[in-house]
């Protein structure tokens, strides 16, 4: 799932923005990995460096899995596509650490035999075409779940790359819980790669709590970002409207055998409770939504 948002006009802002996306200004200082470098060397041996105008959004449920069965299919798609950025979740890779320890969470297991052999196995198929054409940041969870990943190609490189919807602060430089975010921010916009918490069916702290507040966070989030344009791209666990499902009656009344939830907005489908969709149309409402198909004129200036 892909939206393009502009930020809602309050100042004239629509007309600034959109000059913000024409202009072309130059670096005072080159672009990061963690939030606070690039370094100059990853972008083309020409110099030439650009914004990225394609993109690709997919949720791989195991990322080493595609990898394994069908990296000739992924790589044709992705030689076809030659998309920008390459949004990824749920790549299910563990991150870098013991057991009991603490972990990297930007770095790939190898501290058993198993994990050395499965990020070989990935490190060679991202190191061939057409991945190698991409630099790639990872934000993985404890175990062989969740996580996400983002490609970007060597000339389209980012300002700067966090991992957390905290965008002030010390929090900023975290991951988040399980890998579910990476935002990079270029010259024209930010991107938000993410993979929400599914709702879950009972008032928990790992179903509607957890929800709830990855909801408000998402708010706080994108009113705090609001100086350029945002395009949140991901597996957003939501169905906002009766029109992208295929039965809405029966995922209204969808429940597990014993259990009523107490808040009848909660009750249905995770993905699909009134309570969600609320929600959701609450953060929408911070922006104006555009398509980029019927948009393009603003995308098209960049190139």
């Amino acid at each position: 799932m892909k939206r393009y948002f502009q930020p809602v006009e309050k100042d004239g802002s629509f007309k600034k923005h959109k000059e913000q996306l024409t202009a072309n200004p130059s670096h005072s200082s080159p672009p990061t990995s963690n939030g606070t470098t690039v370094p100059p060397q990853a972008e083309e041996a020409d110099g030439v460096k650009k914004e990225p105008l394609k993109f690709m959004s997919w949720n791989a449920n195991s990322l080493l899995l595609r990898l394994k069965k069908n990296r000739t299919e992924l790589a044709d798609f992705v030689q076809r596509l030659d998309p920008d950025v390459i949004a990824i979740q749920e790549v299910r890779i563990p991150a870098a650490g013991g057991k009991g320890g603490s972990k990297n969470q930007g770095e790939l297991k190898d501290d058993t035999s198993s994990a050395r052999e499965e990020k070989q196995t990935l490190m060679r198929a991202i190191s061939c075409p057409p991945l190698s054409n991409y630099r790639v940041w990872w934000s993985l969870g404890d175990t062989k779940y969740a996580g996400t990943a983002l490609f970007v190609k060597h000339q389209c490189q980012p300002l700067k790359v966090t991992f957390s919807l905290d965008q002030i602060g010390s929090s900023a430089l975290k991951h988040e819980v399980d890998g579910r975010v990476i935002v990079a921010e270029f010259e024209g916009f930010r991107l938000l790669n993410s993979y929400v918490p599914n709702n879950g069916w009972k008032d928990d702290e790992t179903g509607f709590r957890r929800r709830r507040k990855w909801d408000q966070r998402m708010l706080d989030f994108v009113l705090g970002v609001s100086d350029k344009p945002l395009i949140w791209c991901g597996d957003l666990n939501v169905s906002h409207q009766d029109i992208d499902v295929s039965h809405p009656e029966f995922f209204s009344n969808a429940k597990i055998a014993g259990y009523m939830p107490p808040n009848k907005e909660d009750c249905g489908q995770p993905g699909f409770t009134i309570a969600e969709r609320r929600r959701f149309s609450t953060i929408l409402s911070q922006y104006y939504i555009f398509s980029c198909s019927l948009h393009s004129d603003i995308f098209q200036s960049n190139k």
